[in-house]
């Protein structure tokens, strides 16, 4: 019988926990995705006030226009958006919400401001950018893409035949994105302002 009260045999130190990996989030749209919070339209100036919820945190990361990750900061789409001023938008305080609860959170910045659906088509410079973007951001192996955020809409409110063929736009959208980077059930978290 062996007895209880001896100290338990030293055995090795448990191997480091598995990195997490960084759940990729694609930032589409317009310039309220892009960051106008802040901007004086005006005088063409970002204000650098980033409020509480869209602060940094060494958890966030953002894909740089060269493709290379960085730590995330607002204006996050200063060198994706670069016609206009870019200030805060949603992608930070949507980081910040859910860091949390997913772990690492890594964001691919796309969006364009004053852009319409259209040009967000198949085969369009933007839609084209956003899906290399995409992939580029798992090429590495280290993160899983798992949403896709959108925020535009205004730019289609201009003609009732425009306004009136968005939802289709979208729908094509949203099969084209999944089925090009063979997410067939991939998320997207939809701002609609029509």
């Amino acid at each position: 019988m062996e007895n209880q009260n001896t100290p338990p045999s030293e055995s090795e130190p448990p191997p480091p926990p598995t990195p997490q990996k960084k759940q990729i989030f694609i930032l589409s749209g317009q310039s309220n995705m892009a960051g106008r919070g802040g901007v004086d339209r005006w005088h063409g100036q970002w204000d650098g006030v980033v409020p509480a919820e869209c602060q940094p945190h060494p958890t966030i990361l953002r894909l740089s226009a060269d493709l290379h990750w960085e730590a995330a900061h607002e204006p996050l789409h200063f060198d994706i958006d670069t016609r206009k001023v870019c200030g805060v938008g949603p992608g930070m305080s949507f980081s910040n919400a859910v860091r949390e609860r997913v772990g690492p959170v890594a964001l691919v910045p796309c969006a364009v401001g004053g852009t319409a659906i259209k040009e967000w088509a198949r085969g369009q410079h933007l839609y084209e950018n956003m899906v290399r973007r995409a992939k580029a951001s798992v090429a590495d192996g280290e993160g899983e893409i798992m949403g896709l955020l959108w925020y535009q809409g205004e730019s289609d409110t201009s003609t009732l035949h425009d306004a009136e063929a968005y939802q289709l736009n979208m729908e094509t959208l949203i099969h084209n994105v999944r089925l090009d980077l063979s997410l067939p059930h991939l998320p997207i978290i939809l701002v609609w302002l029509l």
